[in-house]
């Protein structure tokens, strides 16, 4: 399994591997996952016209404002994400040994989302 990443270089998606806090199996519901993956394209769309604004000499201040809108969008998916993840993962977990295992790990990423 792996994730989605834009890659600058081919202006193209491709699935990378990476590593998780835990092994576990976990999936979104059909609609949210596609709604999350719309998010992504959105803002890999957004990184792109960064780089290529970039490349074409446009105003700082436009690639600032672009730049904005990539981060803003990259905040709101992380909202929905750690949303979700309260939601199925914590809420809905299999048992209360399961849950507080889950809060552990979702405490863990936030401390590096914070920093």
């Amino acid at each position: 399994m792996g994730i989605i990443q834009w890659d600058f270089f081919t202006r193209r998606f491709r699935r990378v591997m990476v590593f998780t806090v835990s092994q576990k199996e976990h999936r979104h519901p059909e609609e949210e996952a596609k709604n999350l993956a719309l998010r992504t394209r959105k803002i890999g769309g957004q990184v792109g016209a960064i780089e290529r604004m970039l490349q074409e000499d446009y105003d700082c201040t436009a690639v600032l404002m672009q730049i904005i809108a990539a981060r803003r969008g990259l905040k709101s998916l992380a909202e929905k994400i750690i949303h979700s993840h309260l939601k199925h993962c914590i809420e809905e977990a299999n048992s209360s040994k399961d849950g507080q295992k889950n809060v552990r790990e979702l405490v863990q990423v936030l401390k590096s989302y914070i920093d």
